[in-house]
């Protein structure tokens, strides 16, 4: 009985070992819509309070990360809570027939700087953790695969002093839904070391079904450039614009 319950608890401890190895994690990092705290072309008050997650423009609603992933059969609401003073919720997914987690972190409007600050981190290797989700060691941050940040571009507003130089010599994705990311992100991206999959060259509306589709592609291990155009499809779709003008908006590489 002692033998059988001793195999029973080697053979769970390695299978969490082995997932914990083979699952890989994205981490997405959601400044929630504020008309109060941000520069932002103003919304209608019920989506754009950056405290109130369940009705944020970025999160809750029908095109919101939140919502929008939880509609879609590919992915598994495995637990949701709140993370920390500037986190509201976290919600964390599973693939169901793909080996990845995804975690979503919507964060305080009011503190989009330090949204900012933690996504350069975590593309950096600085910020680093893992989760322990049932019974499984979820890698999150800088120990993710692909980091990707949602929301206003908060580099129009403010300017960052922190120190983001890569710190392990890894090399992660990133993908910046906002406006004109490519070229405010640029520089301090670059010394992150992480490789820019998607972002943009202009206004735009960072609304979930683009980070899907791109998720979808890079998940089967398309090109950056496949994942590029898959976006650009469901920008398009979305929008009402042009696949033409999409792809001038989303980019991929430097």
């Amino acid at each position: 009985m002692l033998k059988k319950l001793l195999f029973t608890i080697l053979y769970s401890l390695f299978t969490v070992a082995l997932f914990a190895q083979s699952a890989q994690t994205i981490h997405v990092k959601v400044a929630l819509c504020d008309n109060l705290n941000q520069g932002i072309v103003k919304v209608p008050s019920k989506i754009g309070n950056g405290q109130d997650p369940a009705n944020n423009l970025y999160w809750g609603c029908g095109y919101g990360i939140r919502t929008y992933f939880k509609q879609k059969p590919a992915w598994k609401e495995v637990k949701r809570y709140k993370a920390d003073g500037m986190i509201l919720e976290r919600i964390v997914f599973k693939h169901k027939t793909k080996p990845y987690y995804l975690v979503a972190d919507a964060y305080d409007g009011k503190y989009i700087k330090g949204c900012t600050i933690d996504f350069l981190n975590a593309c950096a290797g600085i910020r680093k953790d893992t989760l322990m989700i049932n019974n499984e060691v979820v890698n999150i941050e800088g120990n993710s695969k692909l980091i990707a940040y949602i929301g206003h571009n908060g580099l129009m507003d403010f300017k960052l002093t922190d120190n983001f130089e890569n710190k392990d010599g890894k090399q992660r994705d990133a993908i910046i839904l906002a406006c004109a990311s490519r070229q405010y992100f640029r520089p301090v991206l670059k010394s992150t070391g992480a490789n820019p999959l998607l972002w943009t060259t202009n206004l735009m509306c960072p609304e979930a079904y683009t980070l899907y589709d791109a998720i979808n592609s890079y998940l089967n291990g398309n090109t950056p450039e496949t994942v590029r155009t898959s976006a650009a499809s469901a920008y398009s779709k979305y929008q009402k614009c042009s696949l033409k003008a999409a792809k001038g908006l989303l980019v991929t590489g430097w």
